[in-house]
């Protein structure tokens, strides 16, 4: 089961999306609330239509014009948690010739995981909203992520698709830099569904794609499975939370294993698709900074 918002005569709405497509509009436009409204009722989604009576809609998903499914106050996301991304790393600050190890070769195997700060709610997007570009980066790539949705504690209560918007250039510098290398206005995107916990019993299968056009022509393609995560999602929430103050509802982006080729930057009028085939597909145009 799946929980989205979608737009629809000036408000927006939300429905459950089960595995065959079908759709159930229900009243409740808060996931974090309705996750443990379930739970405290020991109810699974499909129960709770049951028990509610409702119909299924005749609105298709495709025909959908599909909102933001949940708008953390805070996002944030781990770094170098992929083999992908470590090479990746390295070969932005090219090190690799005068060093056998660099600070991402050591973080990728420390017992601490990079956590950072990504964005605030009002710097990240939705489904069909366009990310945007800097200015001052000649060297700009998307970074399709399985994102966390955290409750109470430490407990993984859903799971959506996110873009982690990054200047590679601006992060090869300086390693300081990251912060203006990740945040900057609409520098991330979320959506475009949450899968429910029910819904997935191996959350590691789960598979991603990222395609990127330019003219109608695809630019780049790949794919990833989450079991190529270098560490346990447990893990990573854990650090996070850890003598933290994190509400529920709060999303964790957990890195990348799709990276365009080092030659490629994204430019004005491209767009991402990020996809799986247990979530949807994340379509967002790309603009300049305005």
């Amino acid at each position: 089961m799946r929980y989205i918002k979608f737009h629809e005569k000036g408000s927006i709405k939300s429905a459950l999306v089960t595995s065959q497509q079908d759709v159930y509009v229900i009243k409740e436009d808060n996931y974090t609330d309705f996750y443990y409204k379930l739970k405290d009722s020991n109810l699974t989604a499909d129960q709770y239509i049951k028990r509610e009576g409702l119909n299924k809609s005749e609105l298709s998903l495709e025909s959908l014009d599909l909102s933001i499914p949940i708008l953390p106050e805070e996002i944030w996301a781990a770094g170098v948690t992929y083999q992908k991304s470590r090479e990746a790393r390295n070969f932005e600050t090219k090190k690799e010739a005068e060093q056998k190890q660099t600070f991402y070769d050591l973080v990728y195997d420390a017992e601490r995981p990079e956590i950072f700060f990504k964005s605030t709610a009002r710097r990240i997007i939705g489904p069909n909203e366009d990310v945007y570009i800097r200015s001052d980066s000649n060297w700009q790539i998307p970074e399709p992520e399985l994102t966390l949705i955290i409750g109470e504690k430490e407990e993984i209560i859903g799971y959506t698709l996110g873009n982690d918007m990054s200047s590679r250039d601006i992060e090869g510098e300086n390693p300081l830099y990251l912060p203006q290398a990740k945040m900057w206005k609409n520098s991330g995107s979320i959506g475009p569904a949450i899968l429910m916990p029910e819904a997935i019993e191996d959350p590691y299968s789960i598979d991603i794609t990222c395609k990127i056009l330019r003219g109608g022509e695809q630019k780049f393609e790949g794919t990833a499975y989450v079991n190529q995560l270098k560490r346990k999602l447990e893990e990573l929430v854990h650090y996070l939370v850890f003598e933290n103050d994190i509400l529920p509802g709060t999303a964790l982006m957990t890195g990348t294993c799709i990276v365009p080729p080092n030659e490629f930057t994204l430019q004005e009028g491209d767009t991402i698709e990020i996809s799986s085939s247990k979530i949807g597909v994340l379509r967002n145009g790309v603009s300049a900074v305005r």
